[in-house]
């Protein structure tokens, strides 16, 4: 016999929950939240996932929202367990993957108190949320009626936003009342607002005057729409759209790897190569060296297109186009000329020269982390999901062609805290494999992502473990420090290796050390195995760092 919880507030969550369609639950452990473990996991409808660390618990719905597209609930118990979900909820902030954060609480009167597990809960996340809640204890004056309207305004927050929206369920004892039998609630009328949007005419005619018109493509999820409607752009050389490996789009007239062409750009490249038109697409911008490029170009006319955020990365915002990307050009293309403009041309004889560069440099590098690499763009299979750590990880992956894979990285705040988790999270609810491409610091700093009775075995992990944070070795800035400084308190030197923990988490595991046996390795490590794997390429004692600064020194 099925047995749910007597608390009226969460019988009302569970209802509104199924009537919007959100079904996938993260369940950390505790007792303030324990009302909800018992009720949602006796809910046919839920699917239901025990992850202990709240930290790593919140980065593993974000990866599954992701990978599902749409909301992912996690709730845990109170106090210091609610600031835990903290990094995952700014990361889906500014991302804006949708997550439903309910956290269970101590009655209202009990905070400041110095009563157990009692923190300031209610609107802790408020700097990176999109909506701040907080139910009535069901014994206040009219809390079922109260508590109807507020989740299901913050659920359709959730959606509408796509991006986290906090629940802080006040909970009186006792907690473990339970019930065999459910009231009947009423079906919901869904409000959830959808824009309407017409093209201004002064944005037609700024297309028809601008003779250089640069589309660049910041971290976003794949849309064969929008890869379709950029395809028409440039398959007459209008224009010229700029891509990161996280852009996720595919076609030979797109500028795919950003930094091979203007890493080494002067002043006068700036001149050179400016727009008169900017259209950014997207969240954030992995590289560095594109943002110091159009800063300084100053482009005349920049519109950046997205629902939520209309950031001035570049100084020169002039439309704030707040629409799906795949909106406006459904409507833009009804109206342009697609001319042919010389703009693409300057462009593309700049990449033939970079291309034949970066070929003729493959050809002489020795075992690196830029040799594992190009080994693994050019090895794993088409049918998995790719998913890259920060910092150096995603870098690297800019400068390779990884062919039509999906490619994923948590760019929107591009800290290492959450990578595996995220990771593991979207292999759970996608039925392509996932691979992971991790650091070492990334990966050690987030052990707890393998602590997941859910992962599928056919998740791999690729580690290129070279005994720091490499990335400290490669960036300006860094190297004026003391050595010692340097490597212990930056680069942060180890000696770890990952082979024990992946025994303990029931993983297999290979290490390589060189080229010849990472080759051969690479030939059965994506075969079917009743374990997930993962691969540790030890780079430990190469100089990885002068293999990178060398390859952009050749690329002059």
């Amino acid at each position: 016999m099925k047995k749910y919880s007597s608390k009226r507030s969460i019988q009302i969550l569970a209802h509104l929950l199924q009537q919007y369609g959100i079904a996938d639950i993260v369940i950390s452990p505790g007792s303030r939240n324990a009302p909800l473990a018992i009720h949602f996991s006796e809910v046919d409808r839920f699917n239901c996932y025990s992850i202990v660390d709240e930290r790593s618990a919140a980065f593993v719905a974000m990866g599954m929202a992701k990978s599902e597209k749409k909301p992912v609930a996690i709730t845990c118990t109170s106090g210091s367990a609610v600031v835990n979900y903290y990094p995952a909820v700014t990361e889906a902030f500014y991302q804006n993957v949708p997550l439903l954060v309910l956290t269970a609480d101590r009655p209202t009167d009990f905070v400041d108190i110095f009563d157990g597990q009692t923190i300031r809960q209610k609107d802790v996340f408020h700097q990176h949320s999109y909506g701040d809640f907080q139910l009535l204890e069901d014994s206040k004056e009219n809390a079922e009626d109260i508590n109807f309207d507020i989740i299901k305004k913050a659920i359709e927050l959730c959606f509408e936003k796509q991006g986290p929206v906090h629940i802080n369920i006040p909970l009186e004892e006792p907690l473990y009342e339970l019930v065999s039998e459910l009231p009947t609630f009423p079906t919901v009328e869904k409000t959830i607002k959808h824009k309407e949007y017409e093209i201004p005419s002064n944005l037609i005619a700024e297309w028809h005057t601008s003779q250089r018109i640069l589309l660049l493509v910041g971290t976003r999820d794949y849309s064969p729409e929008l890869e379709n409607q950029l395809t028409q752009l440039v398959k007459n050389h209008s224009v010229v759209v700029l891509s990161e490996a996280n852009s996720n789009l595919h076609h030979e007239k797109f500028f795919r790897h950003i930094d091979r062409y203007i890493f080494n750009f002067t002043e006068e490249d700036y001149k050179t190569y400016a727009p008169d038109l900017l259209i950014t697409i997207g969240q954030n911008v992995v590289s560095k060296k594109v943002k110091q490029f159009l800063r300084s170009a100053r482009p005349k006319q920049h519109w950046h297109l997205d629902e939520v955020w209309q950031p001035d990365t570049y100084f020169s915002l002039t439309e704030k186009v707040e629409v799906k990307p795949e909106v406006f050009f459904s409507k833009l293309l009804k109206f342009i000329n697609l001319e042919p403009r010389p703009y693409f041309n300057l462009w593309d004889v700049l990449r033939d020269k970079k291309d034949a560069k970066h070929e003729l440099f493959l050809n002489t590098i020795e075992f690196s982390d830029f040799y594992f690499f190009n080994k693994a763009s050019q090895t794993i299979p088409e049918n998995y999901n790719i998913h890259f750590s920060n910092s150096s990880g995603i870098r690297y992956a800019q400068l390779f062609d990884f062919g039509k894979r999906k490619m994923y990285c948590n760019r929107g705040t591009s800290g290492i805290d959450g990578s595996t988790s995220t990771a593991m999270g979207f292999a759970i609810k996608n039925e392509n494999p996932t691979l992971l491409i991790t650091g070492d610091l990334s990966f050690f700093y987030d052990i707890n992502g393998l602590w997941n009775q859910y992962i599928p075995p056919f998740v791999r992990i690729m580690i290129f473990n070279n005994g720091e944070g490499n990335i400290f070795k490669i960036i300006p800035g860094p190297g004026n420090a003391n050595p010692n400084t340097l490597d212990e308190f930056i680069a942060t030197k180890h000696r770890k290796n990952a082979e024990s923990l992946a025994k303990h988490f029931g993983f297999s595991y290979v290490r390589v050390e060189d080229e010849i046996t990472l080759d051969r390795v690479l030939e059965n490590f994506f075969k079917p195995d009743a374990k997930p794997k993962i691969l540790e390429v030890n780079t430990h004692g190469k100089n990885s760092a002068d293999v990178l600064k060398s390859y952009f020194e050749f690329m002059k």
